[in-house]
């Protein structure tokens, strides 16, 4: 029956042990892989380093404990103890790390976005009940300025709304690619026709036509996010790029640049992640959401495309994005 279990064991991708008397008498493949093969005939106080884990062992009782770090810095295992007959006891090891971050992801989420929507909703809120207050200097420049304060809070929630929305839907979608075919130089030219300044924006290129499969609707977006994202943040009144080139390798190179302040390199990693920002102040004060390259890192992911932020302080920034061309 033992050499059945053992046998059992060995198949199992699940990281799995056998205890007696405190020492490993069996650990699987998947198990040796993560501990290391020394861990066969070891004290499993010096396998499992982990205080919680040896006082469970221990204790010789079934139970379930998580530890944190096992396979490296952020992974959270669930160790789980089951005891047999005698001494001997089986342990098996799950990788919860993917659930756990994307519980904490939501979280944050969660966190975030409520936090963005109460800041202009008490502020909207703050000066409704002051205009409304009978003792108010009915003086109508105090008014107009407070109703414009008013009106501007409300658009940043409208704004903010309108991306947590489309947020929503890229994400709801991003296992179904796109089909559509798109000319993303017609979608450059429109980008930085409707833009909020043209005169600033450049478009340089050699080719007459790049065909790549997409959604039109989609890829607009990302141009249309990265040119605001370029005007805001670029050097005032200086050029923003877009640039257009094929590859030998049937790609289409997409990058808009400016000659802004640059980004330090600590916060380009974090660039796409919800409602990060390298600078929190002179984004809110640009009137930025904190979701336009979340946004466009998922419409990318969706096109099955690559995205690349590169940037250096004092000369600008340049996001590039490599979709696939269309096959002719």
């Amino acid at each position: 029956m033992a050499a059945d279990v053992n046998s059992i064991l060995e198949q199992l991708d699940v990281p799995c042990l056998l205890v007696s008397n405190g020492h490993v008498t069996l650990a699987n493949p998947a198990a040796r892989f993560l501990l290391g093969s020394h861990i066969v005939g070891e004290n499993i106080r010096i396998s499992l380093r982990n205080p919680a884990a040896v006082a469970l062992v221990s204790s010789t009782k079934s139970g379930r404990i998580r530890l944190e770090g096992l396979s490296g810095s952020g992974s959270v295992w669930e160790m789980v103890c089951h005891s047999l007959d005698g001494e001997e006891q089986l342990i098996t090891l799950n990788d919860i790390s993917v659930g756990v971050g994307v519980a904490r992801a939501h979280a944050d989420f969660v966190a975030n976005a409520s936090h963005e929507l109460r800041t202009p909703l008490a502020a909207i809120l703050g000066y409704v009940e002051t205009l409304g207050d009978p003792k108010l200097d009915s003086d109508p420049i105090v008014r107009t300025r407070f109703l414009e304060t008013i009106r501007r809070e409300a658009q940043r929630m409208q704004a903010l709304i309108e991306d947590l929305m489309s947020l929503s839907r890229i994400q709801a979608g991003k296992y179904d690619p796109p089909d559509g075919l798109i000319d993303i130089l017609a979608v450059a030219r429109k980008a930085a026709r409707e833009c909020a300044n043209p005169s600033r924006v450049a478009i340089d290129t050699s080719v007459s036509q790049a065909i790549v499969v997409g959604d039109s609707g989609q890829i607009e977006q990302v141009l249309r996010n990265l040119v605001d994202n370029a005007l805001k943040y670029g050097k005032p009144e200086g050029p923003v790029v877009i640039a257009i080139e094929t590859t030998d390798t049937g790609w289409v190179r997409l990058t808009v640049r400016d000659e802004g302040e640059g980004i330090a390199p600590e916060h380009l990693p974090r660039l796409t992640e919800r409602f990060y920002r390298a600078n929190a102040s002179r984004s809110r004060e640009a009137g930025g959401t904190g979701l336009g390259l979340s946004i466009v890192k998922h419409i990318v992911e969706r096109h099955r495309g690559q995205l690349d932020i590169s940037s250096r302080p004092g000369l600008g920034t340049v996001v590039s994005i490599m979709l696939r061309r269309a096959e002719s």
